[in-house]
This record gives C-alpha cells, sequence and structure tokens, in this order.
C-alpha cells in the first residue's frame, strides 16, 4: 500500500495543476524517499490523485494520474504509447518531439525523436526512478536505432540528482544527425548542442520565415545552428548575418547553410546584446530581423531583468527595422506570460519611435502540448510583426 499524502484546500485556479507545493500540504508521510510513489487525498480524505513525491523539491509532488492506479511498466508503456500516436506516423528521417512532460501527463519526461534517434531527458526524481521502464518502453513503442540520455539540465540540481548524459539503448547516435525540416536540412549536434539538439519547439515557426525573407537583408540573432538562417535562405534572402555567442554554434551554423546548398552570409561569434547596440548606433539597417534568445527569466525572481532585457533587444531591433520590414520576436521565459510580452514589445515600439502591425501571433508546434490547467507548459511566444 503507497503512503499518503493530504492536500490543504486549493485554490480554485490551481484544482487540477499537476504541480504540487509544499504549502498546498497538510503533511508528507514520514520516510518517503525522492521519487517514491505517493497516493493524494484532498482535505476532505478523498483520492485525488497518483503522484510521486521529491520531499526536497519545491514542487514536491508531481501529478502521473488522476486515477488510482500503479505506476508500473505497463503504466509507462500504455502512457508513453498514447503519446507517440498522438503525433501520427512521421517521415523516417523527421525530428519531433514525442513526449512533452506535462503536455503529455508526464512531469519530468521529454523525449525527442531526431531521424533514427531518441534523446531523452529526465529532469526528476521520479522519472530517474522509473528510467528502466521509460527506455523499455520507447524500445517497444519507437524501435529507434538508439536512445541518448541528455539529463545534463539545471532542472535535476533542484532535484538532488546529478546531470547525466550517454547511451541508454542501442547504437550510439553519430557526430551529426542529419534531419528533415522541410524545405530545409539540417545538421544536429544530439550529444552536445542546447537541449536535445535542437529547439524543436521553433519548427514551424522557423518554416514560417521563409515566407518573408525573399529579397530581404536578414539579421538572426541568437542562430545557434542556423536554422531561421537556412530557411530564410531558402525563402529568397539577399543577404543574412546570423549572431551568436558560441563559436561552435557558428561553425555548425556554417555547415547548415552549406548542407542546404547557401553561402554563409556573415556569421559572426558575439554577444547579441552588444553587437546590437554597435549596430544600432552605426545605422545598419535590415529588411528582417530575428530575436529567438534563450530564457532569460527561469522563476519570478529574475522577472524584472528578463523584462528589461526583452525591452532592449527589442528597441534596438526596431531601430535597424526597415520601413515594411519584418521583425520575428520570441520569448521561451515561463513566468513571461503571452500578455507580458506582448506589452514588453508595445513598450518597446513606443521608445523606438515605430509603429507595429501584427502579422502573426505563434506559438509551439503541436508535438509540444499544452496542459490546460498547468499554464506553464505554453511558454513559446512568436511575433512576426511588419513596420508600417
Amino acid at each position: 500500500m503507497r503512503p499518503t499524502a493530504r492536500l490543504k484546500p486549493r485554490r480554485p485556479e490551481r484544482a487540477l495543476h499537476p504541480w504540487i507545493f509544499a504549502g498546498e500540504l497538510e503533511a508528507v508521510p514520514d520516510g518517503v524517499a525522492a521519487g517514491d510513489t505517493v497516493t493524494v487525498v484532498d482535505h476532505r480524505g478523498r483520492f485525488f490523485a497518483t503522484a510521486y513525491c521529491n520531499p526536497r523539491s519545491k514542487i514536491v509532488l508531481r501529478v502521473l494520474s488522476w486515477n488510482d492506479e500503479p505506476i508500473d511498466a505497463a503504466f509507462w508503456r500504455r502512457r508513453i504509447g498514447a503519446a507517440v500516436e498522438t503525433r501520427g506516423q512521421l517521415p523516417p528521417d523527421a525530428a519531433r518531439r514525442l513526449v512533452n512532460a506535462e503536455g503529455d501527463g508526464l512531469p519530468g519526461l521529454v523525449v525527442d525523436r531526431y531521424a533514427g534517434w531518441l534523446v531523452a531527458q529526465c529532469s526528476t526524481a521520479g522519472v530517474e526512478r522509473a528510467k528502466d521502464d521509460i527506455v523499455a518502453a520507447l524500445q517497444d513503442v519507437c524501435k529507434p536505432r538508439g536512445v541518448f540520455e541528455r539529463s545534463d539540465m539545471p532542472e535535476r540540481v533542484l532535484e538532488g540528482l546529478e546531470q547525466r548524459t550517454g547511451l541508454l539503448a542501442g547504437e550510439e547516435p553519430p557526430d551529426l544527425v542529419d534531419i528533415s525540416e522541410e524545405p530545409a536540412r539540417l545538421l544536429v549536434d544530439v550529444k552536445h548542442g542546447q537541449k536535445t539538439g535542437l529547439f524543436l519547439d521553433q519548427r514551424l515557426n522557423r518554416q514560417a520565415v521563409g515566407g518573408y525573407a525573399a529579397g530581404r537583408r536578414v539579421l538572426n540573432c541568437f542562430a545557434y545552428s542556423g536554422g531561421f538562417s537556412v530557411h530564410a535562405g531558402l525563402g529568397g534572402a539577399g543577404e543574412i548575418t546570423s549572431i551568436d555567442i558560441s563559436e561552435e554554434a557558428c561553425k555548425l551554423a556554417e555547415r547548415n547553410m552549406a548542407h542546404n546548398g547557401l553561402p554563409a552570409g556573415n556569421v559572426i561569434a558575439a554577444n547579441c546584446f552588444d553587437w546590437l547596440r554597435s549596430a544600432s548606433d552605426a545605422g545598419e539597417r535590415f529588411g528582417l530581423i530575428i530575436l529567438d534568445p534563450p530564457a532569460f527569466a527561469r522563476g519570478k525572481s529574475s522577472l524584472d531583468n528578463a523584462v528589461r532585457g526583452y525591452n532592449e533587444l527589442n528597441l534596438r531591433a526596431m531601430k535597424m527595422l526597415d520601413e515594411g520590414g519584418i521583425l520575428v520576436t520570441c520569448s521561451c521565459s515561463r513566468p513571461v506570460t503571452h500578455e507580458r510580452f506582448l506589452d514588453i514589445v508595445r513598450h518597446a515600439a513606443r521608445d523606438a519611435h515605430r509603429r507595429l502591425q501584427v502579422l502573426e501571433d505563434r506559438t509551439q508546434p503541436p508535438d509540444h502540448p499544452v496542459d490546460l490547467d498547468a499554464p506553464e507548459s505554453a511558454y513559446l511566444k512568436c511575433l512576426i510583426l511588419r513596420a508600417w
């Protein structure tokens, strides 16, 4: 019989949120270790959910099921199978997210597919405990060439876990996996690149940008491995400048441009804030500017600094935008809501004395589903704007 954790009355807006914080609990049962599964009852003692527990984490409980059921190998096989099925039939060389943590009812687990390989991130003690069952389920459901682990995210430290990378099953992936992101082909470093190798949440947004690029002078800031630059080039851009602070990322961006038969353009290893400041002061102008920075805020404590950072980036970019030019501006910071991001961009436009039309208000693709009761899972904002 599982240990039982009892809830305090929950606020209505958090009634079915899958994260349960320490302050929402009457008590955690004695002797529960990190990763143990517990039964959760409400403040009246009625069954509420089945969750795994980590007493040392701020998020003490994460709901795995709203039913009273065993969390065993069959559970992981069933839940992973359901997530993969929603992605439908995929081309053999495609890249997609197959498991999106809370969005697929599997908190702490992310699995991305790159052609024949799977890359898994296990960010919580509960998922770490079940890793063998998870890998077996992935092999059974997906029949991959190999499963590679990229559990090297900072969230593991908060869970009391060491960061880990390495082969979990099957063949080790090559140094660069060649994937299709129509009409582009991209080389992805799944073993050492950022996240699991590529920011798959921007897949459809990269494709959309290609439709605005024809004949324009393009600036891609925080370019990483050049995905937006490749799509802009295939869309007919006249000239492309790609900026990223990582020299290794810049080298891969150059390779990706060549891989698609495109000239590399200007690929510059530099701090994007510094480069934008110098370029805007020098009067540089572009017809299409892409801002896709890393998350500036991971929690509420860093929100003010994040707002200042987004404001400066957008202000500088807007000053360099041609009349009729296109600005693609993104935020993946979870604490920065959609409404807050719109407000930041609006204020930056006023400070830059620019008028902007919203052409597209985009978000993450369907393979990154959102749990309606967990608004944090709807994190990606992507605005496509035109100066007028």
